[in-house]
């Protein structure tokens, strides 16, 4: 069989490669393509000299970027289907990736939404993005700054806040993948989640934050045949209700660009660029906006 779909004496087959079309869905809403062609649209007319001169039409650019980071579809399969060269393909997408992380919200204004919605209390866990370019080293121990012995791989650590239903509100600056989460939180979000716990907004995490400070609800380390009832009861009463927190993480992982090695320095992982806070809670609702939060940690690369 291989043999005679291979060989170039078969006059059965044309001697030149003849490509397959097929139909093809991308599992985003098209409200969401159209906002971030919205976007750069205004990205192209705030920076561009003659913005009518592009090769693809900033719809066809978002579509480009989301194939992308939706399904990780190689660039030049991408830069063929829109009808531009791989280098083109490329920086479009470059492109893309600041514009839609430009969208995204600071802390401050994720923690007055949730004050705002009424959340009953907010959760926050870590969460690897993977990264295969990692030669740094740690300059008082000497070991690989960025392998993450927990997970066993090289990334960054990104710490999510999440609402109390396990929805993302924000993703932190990426840190090497040998920081500590505590250590992560104490860096990026705790200093912002103290007042807010003096107001009366509690935070859920697990025993990776244990000694994070008032107002960061942990469990009580130990198996649960070795502590009291009292203990039991409290631990359960803090993983019951951060259990969807799982979901967030989740979410972010269905969009593949934060599943595959990032193929570049993860210090790039760290341009955290929110300008500009989200407009309303309905938004926060839409299943592709994790996206924004996303980026936010990931960076530029490719």
């Amino acid at each position: 069989m291989a043999r005679a779909l291979f060989s170039q004496n078969n006059s059965d087959f044309p001697r030149s490669p003849a490509l397959i079309t097929y139909r093809a869905t991308l599992d985003v809403p098209d409200h969401f393509a159209h906002a971030v062609a919205g976007w750069l649209a205004e990205h192209r007319l705030a920076h561009d000299i003659r913005p009518w001169q592009r090769a693809a039409s900033p719809l066809t650019q978002a579509i480009m970027f989301l194939r992308w980071a939706r399904d990780a579809t190689r660039v030049d399969v991408i830069a063929r289907d829109a009808g531009v060269s791989q280098a083109t393909a490329y920086r479009y997408i470059h492109e893309a990736v600041d514009v839609v992380a430009a969208h995204g919200t600071d802390l401050g204004d994720a923690l007055g939404l949730a004050e705002a919605s009424g959340e009953p209390f907010l959760m926050i866990d870590g969460t690897l993005v993977p990264s295969n370019r990692c030669r740094a080293k740690n300059p008082e121990t000497g070991h690989d700054l960025w392998y993450s012995g927990k997970h066993k791989r090289h990334g960054a650590n990104v710490q999510v806040l999440m609402d109390s239903c396990g929805y993302p509100l924000w993703a932190s600056p990426g840190s090497p993948g040998s920081t500590h989460d505590l250590a992560a939180a104490r860096e990026h979000v705790l200093p912002a989640l103290y007042p807010r716990a003096a107001r009366g907004l509690p935070v859920l995490a697990d025993k990776g934050y244990i000694g994070a400070g008032r107002g960061i609800h942990t469990p009580v380390r130990g198996h649960s045949r070795d502590l009291d009832t009292d203990t039991r009861c409290r631990n359960q009463l803090i993983c019951d209700p951060r259990a969807p927190c799982e979901r967030s993480n989740a979410m972010l992982k269905t969009w593949k660009c934060l599943t595959r090695d990032c193929r570049h320095c993860p210090m790039a992982c760290a341009q955290n660029v929110p300008k500009r806070p989200i407009r309303s809670r309905t938004a926060t609702n839409d299943p592709a906006f994790p996206l924004v939060r996303a980026l936010q940690c990931r960076g530029g690369g490719i």
